[in-house]
């Protein structure tokens, strides 16, 4: 549910003050555990280190990012993959290709320099 108008956008006033008459770039970055605070026009520029419950995730602030939450760059879940037996011989098979077609352009390489 969306916030009321009359109300404004919540921005952490902690926040707000850390990058107060900062020059965006010059803090490095500012850790934060407020994921619930809308990205205003201030912060664009800035980088911050968005908690995500277990460490701090760095999330460069763009314009495009204006009016969303900090939260949204900063999974909470890591998804690992789907698949079982048959994802692996897929991944192996792949693998080999990949090893196999870095030592034919190292061969190519090599009769190159001769």
């Amino acid at each position: 549910m969306a916030r009321s108008l009359k109300k404004g956008p919540y921005v952490d006033e902690k926040l707000l003050k850390k990058i107060a008459g900062q020059k965006a770039g010059s803090l490095g970055v500012v850790k934060t555990w407020a994921r619930r605070s809308q990205i205003s026009p201030e912060m664009v520029g800035f980088t911050f280190g968005v908690h995500n419950g277990k460490n701090h995730i760095e999330v460069f602030v763009s314009e495009e990012m204006v009016g969303h939450r900090l939260g949204e760059f900063s999974p909470t879940r890591k998804f690992t993959k789907h698949g079982g037996k048959m994802q692996k011989e897929i991944e192996t098979k792949a693998k080999e290709a990949e090893i196999a077609a870095a030592k034919a352009s190292k061969a190519v390489d090599e009769t190159k320099k001769k």
